[in-house]
């Protein structure tokens, strides 16, 4: 069967109609030149599906809208996908490192909302976490700080890959969370 480009065009429309962006940074930028200044312009965007899928791109151009184009279509090509629990925090914590910055992200328990900065709190409004308290430890560099954001968000690991790299069952995974949490409240209350 012969290939219809308008219906492949059509949907390649409809997927890229789903993904939300936002623009994180944008920095003029002036090269000196014999007649005056020549200003440019540098975009960070995040893009992402609100659903477990996000990026982030970098695009450089004369005009504004011209830099935030190129920045999505970079963010676009570079999205990865991260494994959330009950579709609304990360499944453990972890540390991201990039250059000067390092970051801190923690899942959280219902109802806490997104308690981080500027670059990160865009990462995960894109990504569709609703729960999480991250802290920013390094720099406060919008660049280094969304790229170790991202390398603590690629260090998530879903319980059950981890249940099929060491041959266990998912629950034996789970229970251990919760029992290591249920641990530390009963030995509170054997002391009192």
């Amino acid at each position: 069967m012969a290939r219809n480009p308008s219906r492949d065009r059509d949907r390649d429309d409809d997927r890229k109609g789903e993904f939300a962006d936002k623009l994180v940074a944008l920095n003029r930028v002036a090269k000196v030149v014999k007649g005056g200044k020549r200003f440019g312009f540098a975009a960070l965007v995040v893009v992402g599906d609100q659903a477990g899928q996000v990026g982030f791109g970098h695009g450089k151009a004369r005009e504004v809208p011209e830099a935030i184009r190129k920045a999505t279509e970079a963010a676009r090509r570079a999205l990865i996908r991260v494994p959330m629990r009950d579709k609304r925090t990360l499944h453990h914590d972890s540390v991201g490192h990039h250059g000067a910055g390092r970051v801190l992200l923690r899942a959280a328990p219902p109802g806490t909302g997104i308690i981080a900065g500027g670059p990160m709190r865009a990462v995960f409004e894109m990504l569709g976490v609703r729960d999480v308290v991250a802290k920013s430890m390094g720099t406060s560099n919008p660049y280094n700080m969304v790229r170790a954001t991202f390398d603590a968000l690629k260090a998530q690991e879903n319980p059950r890959a981890v249940a099929a790299r060491r041959g266990k069952k998912v629950s034996e995974i789970v229970s251990r969370r919760r029992d290591g949490a249920g641990e530390a409240t009963e030995g509170a209350g054997e002391t009192a």
